[in-house]
């Protein structure tokens, strides 16, 4: 099975469960592993064939920006079902990571492993 990866997208959405969080923008950065068969795109040469790293990109920023969301684990778990329901995906890897979130760390987050049943 082949990846395709998208590393440190940074989307800026209403996320946390405080009353101050759900005022404010705070930024998600996340790690996206899409587990897939890239032959028939390189053997063809064509995008069609693959998986579309502004598309994936777009439709996991519209998701998470749809509406505030509260837990972290919320917004892994709503990236990874769309992946898999959406593109032609068999097996997803999900990070989701906060930073600021600690400030003694320098991010704090969850990863997720997720298949198709």
């Amino acid at each position: 099975m082949d990846i395709v990866f998208i590393k440190q997208l940074q989307v800026d959405t209403v996320i946390g469960v405080y009353d101050w969080e759900k005022t404010i923008q705070q930024r998600l950065v996340l790690d996206l592993v899409l587990h897939t068969d890239v032959r028939a795109a390189a053997a063809n040469d064509d995008i069609r064939l693959t998986l579309d790293y502004a598309v994936i990109a777009g439709k996991v920023t519209a998701l998470i920006t749809a509406q505030p969301i509260e837990l972290i684990e919320t917004v892994a778990e709503r990236v990874a079902g769309m992946l898999l329901t959406e593109f032609a995906t068999s097996k997803v890897d999900v990070t989701v990571t906060k930073p600021g979130a600690v400030p003694q760390a320098q991010t704090v987050g969850v990863q997720i492993v997720r298949s198709r049943s």
